[in-house]
């Protein structure tokens, strides 16, 4: 089970210093791939690019929520690292930075699609799956906030 790379997302962040080039190489990256899977999202301040699937009727999250919810996470090759199927409920708080910010947009039952550069998902920490310094794909759904 692969529960254990989702439980590492709380303890690492993407600390990583990335020069300039580095950024801009990450962004052509996400965009190439957009654009081939012709995918339209926003781009925040922080280089975050993703699409508010659905707005969801609940209360909006806050950032101190504790978060139920389900995902599935991929590399850019289309590779699934986690998935998780079954609602999991982490504080928000204690989540990636893709994650809390994306998150904090959405109301109970919101869905989101979300392309993270490293710097806001695992940066240049090496996991299980998940190679240092990757692009992640991740789809979520936020089930129910406590």
């Amino acid at each position: 089970m692969k529960y254990l790379t989702f439980f590492l997302l709380l303890t690492l962040v993407g600390c990583s210093t990335y020069s300039d080039q580095e950024l801009i190489d990450f962004d052509v990256q996400i965009e190439a791939y957009l654009k081939d899977k012709n995918i339209e999202c926003e781009k925040s301040e922080s280089g975050l690019y993703y699409k508010i699937i659905k707005q969801g009727e609940g209360r909006k999250v806050k950032f101190k929520d504790i978060i139920s919810f389900t995902y599935r996470g991929e590399l850019l090759d289309g590779l699934v690292f986690d998935e998780q199927i079954e609602p999991v409920e982490f504080k928000l708080e204690q989540l990636i930075a893709c994650w809390k910010e994306v998150i904090l947009e959405l109301n109970e039952g919101g869905e989101a699609f979300i392309v993270s550069p490293p710097n806001l998902g695992y940066g240049d920490h090496k996991l299980e799956d998940i190679p240092q310094n990757s692009i992640l794909v991740f789809q979520l759904k936020i089930v129910q906030l406590n």
